[in-house]
């Protein structure tokens, strides 16, 4: 009995093989060496440990105030502190895509903008809380 051979109607498109979200976020390029994109993803937990890290501060500096310091300027600089932690955040997700971008088109991989910006809250921190000391 000769076989038939079904219809090219009845079978079903094949799956593509990546999630929604891996082609909406990273639509064109080639897989990268799974190695590279760890080690990115490491960087983006160790950049949300950091950001944690500042919300955890900000809220300390809420909960624990120094009697000698205006309110309004203990919770100012609580909110700081919380809006860096959530800036912190936002660019370690936006760099992570940027550079897994990077790699899957073989591209340099990007410079981190956040890095100058946490330098400068740094040092600005490091005066403001020279000037609490200082002047309180």
């Amino acid at each position: 009995m000769p076989t038939i051979a079904m219809s090219s109607a009845r079978t079903k498109p094949p799956k593509p093989s990546r999630s929604w979200l891996a082609r909406t976020l990273l639509p064109t390029g080639s897989e990268p060496d799974p190695r590279f994109t760890l080690a990115n993803e490491r960087t983006f937990l160790a950049w949300i440990r950091t950001s944690l890290a500042f919300l955890a501060g900000g809220i300390a500096l809420e909960a624990f105030r120094l009697p000698n310091v205006p309110s309004w300027l203990w919770s100012g600089a609580a909110i700081l502190v919380l809006l860096v932690g959530m800036f912190i955040a936002l660019g370690a997700a936006v760099r992570w895509v940027r550079v897994e971008r990077a790699m899957r088109e073989s591209r340099a991989l990007p410079v981190p903008g956040i890095v100058p910006f946490l330098s400068g809250v740094a040092v600005m921190a490091t005066v403001t809380v020279l000037v609490v000391v200082l002047a309180y």
